[in-house]
Order: C-alpha cells, then sequence, then structure tokens
C-alpha cells in the first residue's frame, strides 16, 4: 500500500482481515458481564475498531448493551459513544470503562467513551457529533423471548434471559416483520450521523422461531438496500458454545454457532426511496 487513508495496520494485517470467515471464542465472561443475554466480545470488535477507523476517531454504538463497543474503543485508542435503554446495563458499561480509567492517551492524544442511558430510535433529539465508524448487535427480537434449552440454562443460573420488559425495548416486539421494520428504522437515523464513506457493521444471527428459520441477516440488508450499501460479510464461527439435542431421533434442528457480520458503507445507496420505510 503505497498509501493507507483507512487505518493504521501492515499489508500483511490488512489481508488477513479481509478474510471472509474467522474463528473467535471469546473468554468467559465477568460474572456483570454475564448478566446481559446476548453480549458480544470486545476482544473481537477490537479487530473491526482498528481496520475501520485510525487513532483518534469516534466510534458509535446505538445499542450499548454491557460497553463492550467502548471498552474496546478505549484500549484501541478511539473515542466513543454508547446508547443503553436499561440504566442496569448503562451502569455497567460505566463501571468497565471506569476501570480502565477515564481517559488513555495514545500518540499524545486522549481518549474519552460516553455512555447515555436512552433510546437509540431518539438519535435525532440527542445531538450526537458526526462519527466516524458505526458498529453494534442489535437486539434479536423475538428470539430471547422464546423458552429454549439455552434460555432454561440462564434462567436456572438466575441470569437475565431477555434485555427488559420495557415496551420501548426492541426485543420485545413479538411481531417479527415489526421488529425488522423497527430496527431498520433505528439504523437509518444512526447512519444520519455517520460521516460519508465510512462503515457501518451489524453482528447479527439468523435463528429459529417456533417451527421457521429467520434470515434475520438477509432481511436487515434488504430492509436497508435502498439507505447504504452492503459491500461484504465476514462470518464469526465458534466452536466452544454447548451443544444441546435439539430435535435429536426425530428432525434436524441446527445449533446455531455462527454470526453475520454485515459490513455497509455509506454513500453509496440505491437514491431511489422506497415507499413508506418508517414504522
Amino acid at each position: 500500500m503505497r498509501r493507507n487513508t483507512l487505518n493504521e495496520l501492515d499489508p500483511k494485517a490488512w489481508l488477513k482481515f479481509t478474510k471472509s470467515w474467522f474463528l473467535h471464542n471469546p473468554p468467559p465472561r465477568s460474572t456483570q458481564e454475564q448478566l446481559h443475554p446476548a453480549k458480544y466480545p470486545e476482544s473481537m470488535i477490537r479487530e473491526f475498531i482498528e481496520f475501520f477507523t485510525r487513532r483518534g476517531e469516534t466510534v458509535f454504538d446505538p445499542f450499548l448493551g454491557t460497553g463492550s463497543t467502548l471498552v474496546a474503543a478505549q484500549e484501541a485508542g478511539r473515542n466513543g459513544i454508547g446508547i443503553e435503554l436499561q440504566e442496569k446495563y448503562a451502569q455497567i458499561a460505566r463501571e468497565r470503562i471506569g476501570r480502565l480509567g477515564q481517559q488513555q492517551t495514545l500518540g499524545g492524544r486522549p481518549t474519552a467513551q460516553q455512555v447515555i442511558t436512552g433510546d437509540a430510535a431518539a438519535i435525532g433529539e440527542l445531538h450526537l457529533p458526526m462519527v466516524d465508524f458505526i458498529i453494534t448487535s442489535p437486539p434479536y427480537g423475538p428470539m430471547l423471548n422464546k423458552r429454549g434449552l439455552a434460555q432454561q440454562k440462564r434462567a436456572g443460573r438466575k441470569l437475565d434471559t431477555r434485555y427488559s420488559d420495557d415496551t420501548s425495548d426492541l426485543g420485545n416486539i413479538g411481531d417479527y416483520d415489526a421488529f425488522v421494520v423497527t430496527l431498520a428504522a433505528v439504523f437509518r437515523k444512526a447512519v444520519s450521523i455517520l460521516r460519508p464513506g465510512r462503515h457501518l457493521v451489524i453482528i447479527v444471527q439468523n435463528y429459529r422461531d417456533g417451527g421457521r428459520y429467520r434470515m434475520l441477516a438477509a432481511d436487515i440488508v434488504r430492509a436497508l438496500e435502498h439507505d447504504i450499501t452492503l459491500i461484504g460479510e465476514r462470518i464469526w464461527l465458534q466452536d466452544n458454545k454447548t451443544l444441546f439435542p435439539y430435535g435429536m431421533g426425530s428432525s434436524f434442528v441446527p445449533n446455531i454457532h455462527h454470526h453475520y457480520c454485515l459490513i455497509f458503507k455509506n454513500g453509496q445507496a440505491n437514491t431511489t426511496p422506497p415507499q413508506d420505510r418508517d414504522p
């Protein structure tokens, strides 16, 4: 590379990141982090942050949870802003960031992390600055309201099996199609503060919903196709998760141990708007 304007990686690290699948088994979660039913690993998020930003730039997560994105941003020397609907998770995020230090100086430039307790659907009312990168793992709608074996296992350990009972929580939208429409509307608002030419990464998992297999990743792409351009995906594989005997002896039911890391670029979308996109 004669000139690298996107990140600070050398050619070898750049090329390795472009592989379309990768294996990442997260380390054990702390007691606080286990409370959240769908945390993703900051060690993995840091790799995305370091590819799609340079030190001192700003990362945004509209569904912050317990703060993995901002922890990764802090460790990588980036600024971060995160929105979390539930105060109990937002407080955990603040405590985790606090343990790293409120500021960390890399190359003479301080970085700062901001946790906002609020609704991601109200991004336009929060007067946020423009950001350089968005990465998040959104609520999975009806998925967490199932009563499967994994949920029973968490309940037995007195851990949260759903995000909350809040009616503003996207995880409580019972209708799958309505959930996708509402989620897409939030991402459109997030993209409004993303600088042109910069990237959005959405990490999602397909799942079984009763007798149906929901292609959540594809449905999100379809819902956003007129707003921001999908330029690729990376498949995150895990091989250390528990295997449950779903359908044993009678029917094939997959143990889903992979996620789609959907990579979008702002400024290349189809300019023809669809009708009535927002809920």
